[in-house]
């Protein structure tokens, strides 16, 4: 972690791993909307490979994985990883799924313009700072081949919920020891500069208030 807030992250990080060694399958063994959504953009396209970023326990990469994807998941959190390599392997899954421990505040690994899709189910809500959200995004931009996707879902500043998150600094919010950050549109829009913006769509899943956002990296024609 090289900038932004490094305490906060750490204590994020701490918290989060508890929280899933409490309690495995933190999330459910259902995929998410946006998952559904973005397998059929992903396989329109003719893409079979995915990285998944905050994937946690892996709802959403075995979710993938049964349609065909080859997926490469990563999270912050030992134990939401270790409980989705033991359900890949206990699947079948493993040889379409593969974990590793990564922290997105970090350098992504893939080489420039190696990846062909990325994936990423309420990551962007955590807790960054501004500058580490920007930096997320280009990164993402980085790895993406051209005309490569980025699909991503996030809480909306229209959810109820947000009305009971304690306000922080820099856009933040407290709730239950766990910090995070709604959306509304103008970030979504502010984050989608150097890309194409293909789709914006608000939604509800369960008492959630969303938004999903489907971005392409333009190649050199665009």
């Amino acid at each position: 972690m090289n900038t932004g807030h490094v305490e906060l992250a750490r204590v994020q990080q701490e918290r989060w791993e508890s929280a899933y060694a409490r309690r495995p399958q933190l999330h459910g063994a259902q995929p998410s909307a946006a998952v559904e959504w973005a397998a059929e953009v992903f396989g329109a396209a003719g893409i079979d490979d995915v990285l998944e970023l905050g994937a946690g326990h892996g709802r959403d990469a075995f979710f993938l994985a049964r349609q065909g994807f080859s997926v490469h998941a990563t999270d912050f959190s030992e134990a939401a990883l270790d409980q989705l390599r033991h359900e890949a392997q206990r699947e079948g899954l493993d040889d379409r799924v593969t974990a590793a421990l990564h922290d997105v505040r970090d350098p992504l690994p893939p080489a420039d313009a190696t990846v062909n899709a990325v994936f990423a189910n309420v990551l962007l809500n955590m807790a960054f700072s501004p500058s580490e959200l920007r930096s997320l995004v280009a990164e993402i931009h980085r790895v993406l081949c051209p005309g490569g996707l980025f699909v991503y879902a996030v809480w909306s500043t229209d959810d109820p919920c947000s009305r009971h998150w304690r306000q922080l600094d820099d856009g933040l919010s407290m709730h239950d020891g766990f910090v995070g950050r709604f959306f509304d549109e103008s970030l979504v829009t502010e984050l989608a500069e150097q890309w194409r913006l293909d789709d914006t769509a608000p939604y509800d899943e369960g008492q959630r208030r969303m938004w999903r956002v489907t971005m392409t990296k333009p190649g050199p024609e665009s």
